[in-house]
């Protein structure tokens, strides 16, 4: 099984041997309603945790997405230019939003647990 670790801000961070794949969580994609367009990164740019990466809108509004670890983008998931619909169905799966090569692993030791992140939801 795959490692998934949880950010305060509502990401969530899967690593896949040496990258990582980013996305938003279950709980902040049913917080924004329905998505309808998703500003992507660019591949090639690096990021440094907390750094805003992409853009998310939904009917309700517009949010950014963070940079949970340091490092550089190597691929976006390309199907949200045409269904951004898929982060409402499947928000922790197929509705990654970018792969990144990791800096640090050493990172992911700071990032919430599934137990954590679920506590930490229902506290707020």
């Amino acid at each position: 099984m795959k490692q998934i670790k949880f950010t305060k801000e509502h990401e969530w961070v899967k690593l896949d041997n040496e990258h990582v794949y980013v996305g938003i969580t279950d709980f902040a994609q049913k917080q924004l309603g329905d998505v309808v367009f998703i500003q992507l990164p660019d591949i090639g740019l690096d990021f440094k945790i907390g750094e805003e990466v992409a853009v998310i809108e939904s009917v309700k509004a517009a949010s950014e997405i963070y940079a949970p670890v340091s490092g550089r983008i190597i691929e976006v998931n390309e199907i949200l230019n045409d269904s951004p619909d898929i982060i409402n169905s499947d928000a922790e799966e197929n509705g990654w939003i970018w792969k990144m090569a990791i800096s640090d692993f050493s990172q992911l030791d700071n990032l919430m647990d599934k137990s954590e992140y679920s506590s930490f939801v229902s506290e707020n």
